[in-house]
C-alpha cells in the first residue's frame, strides 16, 4: 500500500502563495534543491492540482535539459520520469507522462493508495484538502521558509480541522525547517 504525502514550501504564517496567487517564496538554492530532487526520485506517482501542474510544467521544457545548473537538470529528469495525474476540469490536455482526470480525486486517490507501492506526492492545497477530508493523506510535510507573506493561499484549506501527531523536524539550508506530521 502506498503512502500519500502532501508537501509544500510554506511561509511562517502558513501560506504557499501570496495574495496575487504567485509563489512569493524564495527559490531553492542548490543544497535545498538537491533535497527536493531526492524527494522527487522517491515519488512513484505525483498527484497535481491544475495550478500546481501548470507551475511545474516549467520542468518539462527542453531548456531544463541544457541548463547550466546540474541540480536543475537532475530535477527536470526526475520530474519527467515520475508519472503524474493532473486533476482539472478546465485543462484540455497535459504533457508527457501525465494523465488528465476531471473528477473523483478521492476515488482515484483511494485506488492508487491501495494498488501502488511507494510514495505518492500531492501538490496543491485544494487537491490536498479533498484528500485530507477523505482521510487519505498519511503525512504532511511543511517546508517552513523564514518569510511572512501576510496572506494568500494557505497550506491547509479553509474549513479543515483535525489533530496531527509530530513525526519530526529537520533544519535545511536557506533557513528552511521541515516539519513532518501524521494525522492522529
Amino acid at each position: 500500500m502506498a503512502r500519500i504525502v502532501y508537501s509544500m514550501l510554506v511561509s511562517l504564517d502558513g501560506y504557499i502563495a501570496g495574495t496575487d496567487g504567485n509563489i512569493d517564496l524564495p527559490i531553492p538554492e542548490e543544497e535545498l534543491h538537491r533535497h527536493f530532487n531526492e524527494e522527487m526520485r522517491r515519488t512513484v506517482i505525483a498527484l497535481c492540482g491544475r495550478r500546481m501542474y501548470e507551475t511545474m510544467r516549467f520542468w518539462d521544457s527542453p531548456d531544463r535539459e541544457t541548463s547550466d545548473h546540474e541540480v536543475e537538470r537532475d530535477f527536470a529528469l526526475a520530474w519527467r520520469e515520475t508519472p503524474k495525474i493532473v486533476f482539472s476540469t478546465t485543462l484540455g490536455a497535459v504533457g508527457a507522462n501525465a494523465r488528465l482526470v476531471d473528477r473523483d480525486a478521492v476515488g482515484v486517490g483511494r485506488s492508487l493508495k491501495a494498488e501502488t507501492e511507494g510514495q505518492i506526492s500531492v501538490g496543491g492545497a485544494e487537491l490536498a484538502g479533498h484528500l485530507s477530508r477523505a482521510g487519505l493523506i498519511d503525512e504532511y510535510r511543511l517546508y517552513m521558509h523564514p518569510v511572512v507573506l501576510g496572506g494568500g493561499k494557505p497550506y491547509f484549506q479553509s474549513g479543515l480541522s483535525f489533530a496531527l501527531t509530530p513525526l519530526g523536524a529537520e533544519r535545511l539550508s536557506q533557513g528552511v525547517t521541515l516539519l513532518r506530521y501524521a494525522p492522529t
